[in-house]
């Protein structure tokens, strides 16, 4: 059964079912390494009571899809798998996650931060929380760009 890269949904999801998905009974992995990113209930100082994600749909896994067949040029990977979600958010959501298999764990984990830090900086999602002192846009930290260069890859954002 071949499981799609990526998905983006309104609906949560089972870290468990998707990793036993990727890998689908393929003797050759030796490894698995995964993210799973949650709304946090603080952020720049005020507390944050929601999370709201908006995309361009076709655009969005388009460009994802793109940072996936990269990930392939430079790691010795086997499959990878994103899943972001978009609407309306809580604390302890889940957000998104990236799972990677491949052979060894160090083409893995590389792997895992590499799409990471590009859905970090690079995917087309637009974030909006709710604080006390009213909405707020979030945009990509220095921080973020910086985790990007490493790899090569000059975007500033911030």
């Amino acid at each position: 059964m071949s499981v799609a890269r990526v998905s983006i949904q309104t609906a949560d999801f089972d870290l468990s079912q998707e990793v036993a998905a990727l890998r689908d009974g393929d003797k050759r992995v030796g490894a698995v390494c995964s993210f799973v990113g949650t709304v946090r209930d603080r952020n720049d100082g005020s507390t944050v009571a929601s999370m709201e994600l908006e995309h361009y749909p076709g655009m969005t896994e388009k460009a994802i899809e793109a940072m996936i067949d990269e990930a392939h040029r430079r790691f010795d990977i086997l499959g990878a798998r994103v899943i972001h979600r978009v609407g309306l958010l809580q604390p302890l959501d889940q957000i998104m996650m990236v799972a990677v298999v491949s052979a060894h764990r160090g083409q893995s984990f590389e792997a895992c931060e590499f799409l990471m830090d590009y859905l970090k900086t690079q995917a087309p999602f637009w974030k909006k929380e709710q604080t006390p002192e009213g909405a707020r846009w979030v945009d990509a930290r220095v921080a973020d760009d910086a985790a990007l260069a490493r790899w090569g890859i000059s975007a500033p954002n911030a």
